[in-house]
């Protein structure tokens, strides 16, 4: 149903190259991928020198492949990538908008419920639920405004 490439691409737009914020708890990262990530998946060199191919492997198969973005229609396999980068529980937050067992992992029954669900109503209460996590962490008075700017984003790109 999805793709990767499209989503990588737009997600950029969200994520944009090297940081090293002292107040980001994911600490250092490159393309939106963390130093701690990049290092469990083999990288070894400076993060600012991550290429963007690596990056884009590692986020196929840490935030992509792991959440079944496959198997979602466009907008949410999206909207999932986006909330697994900036963090948060996105398994969690579909099966809930969705009624199913929030068990935090998407198998047959969330994705079955996925696909009979009205998509537009789905995406409006995973963003909720994101929202409501975000205003609820410490880092907020420092990030809250981008982030809110990034969900509102997304959901522009969810009602073009």
């Amino acid at each position: 149903m999805s793709t990767f490439d499209s989503s990588w691409a737009d997600l950029l737009g969200n994520e944009g190259g090297y940081s090293n914020n002292p107040d980001d708890p994911g600490g250092e990262t490159n393309w939106g991928v963390t130093a701690r990530v990049a290092r469990a998946h083999g990288y070894t060199g400076a993060m600012q020198d991550l290429p963007e191919a690596t990056a884009k492997q590692i986020a196929k198969a840490e935030y992509w492949d792991r959440f079944h973005c496959d198997q979602l229609s466009d907008e949410l396999a999206f909207q999932v990538l986006d909330t697994a980068y900036n963090g948060g529980f996105p398994a969690q937050w579909l099966q809930r908008a969705v009624g199913v067992e929030e068990d935090g992992q998407i198998g047959p029954a969330t994705l079955a419920a996925l696909h009979d669900a009205n998509q537009d109503k789905v995406c409006l209460r995973f963003n909720a639920y994101r929202l409501q996590y975000l205003a609820a962490v410490k880092v907020w008075p420092t990030f809250g405004r981008g982030w809110t700017n990034r969900i509102a984003s997304n959901l522009l790109r969810a009602a073009a």
